[in-house]
């Protein structure tokens, strides 16, 4: 019950985590291609709960900011003029799951006051807005790209240890020909194959493609051992002898054995495939510019200036830790309850 809990918890926080990036026109104050060329790396907004008399107002504010004299790209708070934060307001617009156009946004301030809850980049993008719409193609190419790799690696796997004989040993030859390769540079290796400039969304749709099928062999292994053992169980045999087809037998009865085992592995490759999205758009392989995702944010680094004086620009490198924590943790619980119901058995 102990791992069970657990599980729930955070099964809840990561799906919240996907719910506010499938949602991220709303949540950005911003548009994610918005530039303010006066405003370049500029450090994230104060907000204030008191005003220029020391009064506390319920309502946050942020000030209008004013270039300090003599010093060109430096600004200064001018306390005296002090815009409020409001909550659902009207701003740029933005495409609902794609479908739906829409203007609303969580929070906002008015005009010419600017709120940049994480700073600015080099060209005035607000970095909070890009981290949200970045977590859309970081997040969901790592997810989308772990079901294409088990449903290639169920199909396989299930296949093979079902037929056996020359089926299963050409289908093992290939895992172990995939599982002996470097993943990383496999990817660059393929991806070196593709167009270097494409549109942001076949960019997208590449590399689930790409990550997806280098990652088949661990999963499909996995299922072909348990499918092994399955189909000599007494109730598959006998439904075989009442007329059950091969694919009735596989869908009924074998595939629900390997459920724990399709679960954990998801656990264990969304973490392993944001990271190698990550990877290839930090190294200019992945989504490209102005389309932000965390790798290409993060491309930013690579300038020892950004390195070592903008701060906020390790955003997107932050948000990674907790979310490969709780995949970890995820996967921990999940071979634990596996363990435990074993030992029940």
């Amino acid at each position: 019950m102990k791992q069970n809990r657990k599980i729930v918890v955070l099964m809840i926080c990561l799906g919240g985590v996907h719910l506010v990036s499938l949602f991220a026109g709303f949540f950005s104050p911003y548009d994610f291609a918005q530039q303010d060329r006066d405003f370049p790396y500029l450090s994230p907004s104060q907000i204030h709960f008191r005003d220029a008399q020391g009064s506390v107002r319920w309502r946050p504010s942020v000030c209008l900011l004013v270039e300090r004299p003599g010093d060109s790209g430096a600004y200064d708070e001018d306390k005296k003029k002090c815009f409020p934060v409001r909550f659902f307001v009207r701003g740029a617009e933005y495409r609902l799951l794609g479908l739906f156009q829409l203007d609303w946004h969580l929070f906002g301030v008015s005009p010419p006051a600017k709120i940049f809850l994480v700073g600015t980049d080099g060209y005035g993008r607000d970095v909070f807005s890009r981290l949200l719409y970045g977590s859309q193609v970081s997040l969901f190419s790592g997810l989308m790209a772990t079901v294409l790799s088990l449903a290639v690696g169920a199909l396989l796997g299930m296949v093979a240890g079902y037929y056996g004989g020359w089926i299963d040993a050409v289908v093992m030859r290939c895992t172990e020909l995939f599982l002996a390769l470097p993943w990383l540079y496999l990817l660059f290796a393929l991806r070196a194959f593709l167009p270097l400039h494409i549109s942001p969304i076949l960019a997208f749709l590449l590399l689930i493609a790409v990550i997806g099928v280098v990652g088949w062999a661990r999963p499909g292994r996995l299922i072909r051992g348990v499918v092994l053992s399955g189909k000599e169980n007494q109730y598959v045999l006998a439904a075989r002898l009442f007329g059950g087809s091969d694919v009735y037998l596989m869908r009924r009865h074998l595939l629900p054995q390997t459920y724990g085992i399709l679960l954990t592995q998801a656990a264990l490759l969304i973490p392993q495939y944001i990271l190698a999205e990550v990877t290839l758009s930090f190294l200019g392989l992945g989504v490209g510019e102005p389309a932000p995702s965390w790798g290409n944010m993060l491309a930013a680094l690579q300038q020892y200036s950004v390195l070592v004086s903008y701060w906020w620009m390790w955003a997107p490198g932050v948000v990674l830790i907790p979310v490969f924590l709780s995949y970890g943790l995820l996967a921990s619980a999940m071979q634990a309850r596996a363990a435990g119901m074993t030992r029940e058995e």
